[in-house]
């Protein structure tokens, strides 16, 4: 897969097949729409594309909103990669672009940049300035630009709809099943190990603290995870705490990751933590004491747990 950043310096040389949208979480319901957009390719010697933009619309069009993403830029990068897609472009989305109209849109972007044969798109798709063209104009653009246009039902847009609500509403609820199932992976924090208090160490359970940049990443509730990473080509499993740690009074929330037999600096490095199940919510406890015997049963429970997925 190829990516571009912006697709101002880019003219395709080779005809393309594109689809439009954000694919926040690229989950399973999303897949679909890929599989069907890289066999048409295929099928038609085309150029799979998907045309995405960044910021998110709704972050640039709707200044107060609080909208977070199941995924990171370079999450749905890495995911998309997977995913036999030839091209990718991230357009940078600003409120000139969205003011581009409906002709301007198809004209420039779509037939002049991205020399495109053929367009998937869901039937309730609408662009152009205030979102006010629909399929049907965009398949009449299509007969004047000689391109197809085939239309994604309404169970499917449906279907990547609700799914993409019910990972983020699982995801605030904790419910880390539910979330994996419409994913069709494992929910991931990518970020950077900082130093922590180092509270952790004291009660013979050390913590790597991670911190991520991206400000939008959608953070999951508060509680203890299961969780697994790569260190050194090595897979590493170990319970996660997401909160404030209140025991300590604690007021900062924090996402701090004990991993299993693993001694090692980790200061600085950049990890993927995958999320597999979670555990229980965070607890003050009356003493660290308390909480050190709670962390025993945590981790007591967090292998029983990698010992059934291993199984």
């Amino acid at each position: 897969m190829i990516t571009f950043e912006n697709i101002e310096q880019f003219n395709s040389q080779e005809p393309t097949v594109v689809t439009i949208g954000t694919f926040d979480g690229v989950h399973v319901g999303h897949r679909k729409i890929i599989n069907r957009l890289t066999a048409s390719a295929k099928a038609n010697n085309l150029k799979s594309t998907i045309l995405t933009f960044f910021p998110h619309p709704r972050m640039v069009l709707q200044q107060n909103t609080d909208l977070k993403l199941i995924t990171t830029l370079s999450e749905k990068k890495s995911i998309l990669e997977k995913t036999g897609l030839d091209q990718l472009f991230v357009h940078p989305f600003t409120r000139e672009f969205s003011r581009l109209s409906a002709l301007e849109f198809v004209r420039d972007i779509l037939v002049e940049k991205l020399n495109a044969k053929k367009v998937i798109i869901g039937y309730d798709h609408r662009f152009g300035r205030n979102r006010t063209a629909t399929i049907k104009d965009l398949i009449e653009f299509g007969s004047l630009f000689n391109f197809e246009v085939e239309q994604i039902s309404a169970e499917e847009i449906d279907e990547v709809s609700i799914s993409s609500t019910k990972i983020r509403n699982a995801l605030n609820e904790g419910d880390i099943h539910t979330a994996n199932t419409y994913l069709g992976y494992e929910f991931m924090l990518n970020g950077t190990i900082v130093k922590g208090k180092g509270l952790g160490r004291q009660i013979e359970f050390p913590t790597a603290n991670l911190q991520i940049e991206e400000n939008y990443k959608l953070i999951p509730k508060n509680g203890v995870y299961v969780v697994r990473s790569s260190i050194e080509n090595r897979t590493i499993y170990g319970m996660m705490n997401i909160g404030v740690n209140p025991t300590v009074n604690g007021t900062q929330r924090t996402i701090e990751v004990h991993f299993f037999n693993l001694e090692k600096d980790l200061y600085g490095q950049q990890f993927q933590i995958d999320l597999l199940t979670r555990l229980r919510d965070e607890t003050r406890f009356d003493s660290l004491d308390a909480l050190r015997e709670q962390l025993k049963k945590d981790k007591k429970n967090a292998l029983a747990h990698i010992e059934k997925r291993e199984i």
